[in-house]
């Protein structure tokens, strides 16, 4: 199988909303459509795409504005970890915080509560997670693509002062990603550049001191 990765940069954070499809069957998956739900929906068009499911690696107001536009336009269910439902509550009120008009609140259709596979049509996504960030923070890996969110970023790290974030869980889930994940797979972030861990681990000023203290 062969897949393909496009991304639309939406919204004002400049979030990277995420693509993901079978070059075979054209089948994909959505991931994080943060906002501008008609430049989501172009991108999918213009690949000839068929959206089998939208998964989430958080909920954040930047990260889930154009879910339920999905949702309506193909009728396909949304993933999102069951840690994350409190994150999700407060989405109008984050809204206003930011001074940004609310959408409407996407429903989850499943709550992920394991490390179990997802399997959609030919393609299968191995949930870490990755909590910090947000509680129920999770990157989902597929081949040699990992979907990290907002936990980490090309020479950075997520931040933790907003509800939910802890900076202590986020170290842990770092450690853990630079054990589970491969040096040479792309990281595709919530926001920026792609990148890998192989670049992070040396260029990374967060993960260089956090390696520092840990050996």
């Amino acid at each position: 199988m062969s897949v393909q990765v496009h991304k639309v940069i939406t919204g004002p954070f400049q979030e990277n909303s995420y693509l993901i499809f079978d070059t075979e069957t054209r089948e994909g998956v959505c991931i994080d459509p943060g906002d501008d739900a008609p430049a989501i929906i172009a991108m999918i068009n213009n690949n000839d795409c068929i959206p089998l499911a939208i998964i989430n690696t958080h909920a954040h107001l930047d990260h889930i504005g154009a879910v339920s536009a999905l949702q309506k336009q193909w009728d396909i269910p949304f993933y999102l970890h069951k840690d994350e439902s409190e994150v999700l509550d407060t989405y109008e009120e984050t809204c206003r915080l930011f001074n940004i008009t609310a959408g409407e609140k996407p429903a989850v259709d499943f709550w992920i509560e394991d490390e179990s596979l997802l399997t959609f049509g030919n393609l299968s996504f191995t949930p870490l997670f990755t909590p910090g960030h947000t509680p129920g923070g999770t990157t989902y890996i597929i081949e040699d693509h990992v979907f990290v969110g907002d936990t980490l970023f090309r020479g950075s790290v997520g931040r933790t002062d907003l509800p939910g974030g802890d900076w202590t869980t986020l170290e842990e889930s770092l450690l853990k990603m630079m054990e589970k994940i491969a040096p040479e797979h792309v990281l595709h972030s919530g926001h920026g550049p792609d990148t890998t861990m192989d670049v992070e681990r040396m260029e990374n000023p967060f993960l260089f001191s956090l390696i520092n203290r840990v050996n």
